[in-house]
């Protein structure tokens, strides 16, 4: 596979009619995959619930062992981490398949891939830790101010407002990028900002389409959210090969 120039272009309305179409080449098994996946999360959260429940001493779970209990919360937080992170990836990989002309088999969705998870979760923490610091380096200043006059505190939550939404839009294709390219957590992030950041307003755009389809899915109550996430997952990929190129560096197609 080729890739495409550095910063593509991104065409918000051709990244959404091929994700669309991407979709429909197989939506029984994106939504198949997505219920299975579902399931094993849920099993997972409610392990993790009742074990935390009995940690915090609630009645009616007392014959639940303390050790017990904090070893069901272990495994329950991080078999849910790695489901949905099992989940992401399978569906990508199916997006990615169907975006390429191909139909994905159930295959495509569920072989594991301990590379790409562990990638994909690293990249994600970086992430988070990134905004973390930026929070914490505002809110020492918004106290500071404080000190000095109540009004001047807004300032500084005003500029991590500002930052978070900056960042949110130029990282939306971080999944991607981990998952595709070879980087490290923080080349990730700085790629996303090269890349996004001569287009940011157009992503932009796009993130308020995406809100847009998720809201008037959410009409629909869960079913709707159901089956929205892996059609925005079609349209999320397409725009990134728009504006990324369509080389997978990582092997991640690899076995398809």
């Amino acid at each position: 596979m080729t890739a495409a120039p550095e910063n593509g272009r991104l065409h918000v309305l051709k990244a959404v009619e091929d994700g669309w179409n991407a979709f429909a080449k197989a939506p029984w098994t994106f939504l198949l995959y997505q219920a299975l996946v579902v399931v094993i999360a849920l099993c997972f959260a409610f392990l993790a619930t009742i074990s935390g429940l009995r940690l915090a001493s609630f009645e009616g779970l007392s014959e639940i062992h303390p050790a017990g209990a904090t070893l069901g919360l272990i495994i329950g937080l991080i078999g849910y981490v790695i489901t949905m992170l099992w989940g992401a990836i399978g569906i990508i990989r199916g997006a990615w398949i169907s975006l390429e002309g191909q139909k994905p088999t159930f295959r495509t969705f569920t072989r594991w891939d301990g590379n790409a998870t562990r990638r994909l979760f690293i990249k994600g923490i970086s992430l988070t830790a990134v905004i973390l610091i930026i929070a914490i380096i505002t809110s020492v200043a918004g106290l500071g101010l404080a000190q000095i006059n109540g009004v001047l505190a807004v300032a500084p939550a005003a500029v991590f407002v500002i930052i978070y939404v900056y960042l949110i839009i130029n990282q939306k294709f971080l999944p991607f990028i981990a998952l595709f390219e070879k980087k490290t957590p923080f080349e990730a992030i700085a790629r996303g900002r090269k890349v996004v950041d001569p287009s940011w307003w157009m992503v932009a755009w796009f993130f308020i389409v995406e809100a847009v389809l998720y809201a008037i899915a959410g009409l629909f109550q869960y079913g709707g959210l159901f089956v929205v996430f892996p059609i925005l997952t079609c349209i999320s990929t397409a725009a990134y090969r728009q504006l990324f190129g369509k080389e997978d560096q990582t092997g991640l197609l690899s076995g398809n």
